[in-house]
């Protein structure tokens, strides 16, 4: 018994040490989690493709994010709007991948935006072969960062285009991508303006859906901690509030059943200003066609009156005496119903 109980002290010691080593090497990653943006790389783009639509210009390609690391995009460019064009970055839900970009893209080029999405991290062309959950779990951690490492790589990308107009290049992040996206736009000061559609905060609240309730039962409650602990250095409240002054808008569903309500209104609360939270009667995005295309056009009138701004500020700046001019390329201001349908 003696010999037992001596054994059974030594195994206690052992998991004691190997868990306190485990935090520590998790808090040394933490503490560096974003730290992989590297502007002095060379970008080396990639077009693997150029095709025209009835509303756009299709533009399949590839640029390094990091180290042998390329990252699949396409690229919408507007038809008939003088160059340089504002653009949007788009980051696409959790279970999508930049081809989400073809059902949307008509909507915001025939507003006058370039608009341009990349397959995250464990989504299309980049999907992991590891099916299994731990890996599924690190990749989920992986995502998290890679997502602001990989924006803030597409926007070194999109100044050195002659097209795009470099001081107004916004980003729309929708469900995980607005929770990844709120990050992203904290990191990098380039982006003037954002629009966060359907996303939240706090890790907590944020995985305390309906839809996990649903799909986990019973196990809801050990799963969600893990997932909490291990993405935990990713919650979108701790870095939100560095965006401030530029403007935000938030939209959400006060019926969403993947991202909690109160989850929406924790990332608006820890939000500097100026923000403007819309808050739509309905389910997640994308749940109702009707709905949604009235959430995406709403961001775009929101980003119109944004980009005027913009260039009434730049313009101001650069002629202090008499009225500002438009700059070319400048997408004209139009109320959400006036915006034409996508073809």
């Amino acid at each position: 018994m003696k010999r037992f109980a001596k054994i059974s002290l030594i195994g206690v010691i052992v998991l004691f040490v190997a868990a306190a080593g485990g935090a520590v090497v998790k808090y040394r990653a933490d503490q560096s989690y974003y730290d992989g943006y590297d502007a002095s790389l060379p970008l080396n783009p990639v077009v693997r493709g150029t095709e025209q639509r009835d509303a756009y210009t299709r533009v399949d390609f590839t640029y390094q994010s990091q180290p042998e690391s390329n990252v699949p995009s396409i690229l919408a460019l507007p038809v008939d709007t003088p160059k340089p064009y504002p653009c949007i970055i788009f980051l696409h839900g959790i279970g999508q991948s930049k081809s989400f970009l073809d059902e949307i893209a008509a909507y915001y080029t025939q507003a006058g935006f370039a608009i341009v999405s990349f397959d995250q991290y464990m989504r299309g062309e980049r999907r992991i072969a590891s099916k299994d959950p731990v890996s599924q779990l690190l990749g989920l951690r992986k995502r998290t960062s890679l997502n602001v490492i990989d924006t803030r790589r597409l926007v070194d990308y999109l100044e050195t285009r002659e097209d795009i107009a470099k001081d107004r290049i916004y980003l729309i992040g929708a469900s995980f991508g607005a929770i990844t996206g709120c990050t992203a736009v904290a990191f990098e000061p380039r982006i003037p303006a954002a629009v966060m559609t359907y996303g939240g905060g706090n890790l907590d609240l944020l995985l305390d859906s309906e839809a996990a309730r649903k799909e986990l039962g019973r196990w809801k409650g050990p799963l969600t901690s893990l997932v909490a602990f291990v993405t935990a250095p990713s919650d979108p409240v701790k870095y939100v509030g560095k965006i401030a002054p530029r403007p935000l808008l938030f939209q959400n569903g006060e019926h969403d059943q993947l991202i909690p309500f109160a989850a929406a209104r924790a990332l608006v609360e820890a939000a500097g200003d100026p923000k403007e939270f819309a808050v739509y009667d309905s389910d997640h995005v994308g749940v109702d066609e009707a709905q949604t295309i009235q959430v995406l056009k709403d961001s775009i009138k929101w980003l119109l009156e944004q980009d005027k701004r913009n260039l009434s500020a730049a313009n101001t700046a650069m002629t202090p005496a008499g009225p500002a001019q438009a700059a070319p390329g400048a997408a004209a201001v139009s109320s959400a119903s006036a915006l034409p349908a996508a073809s």
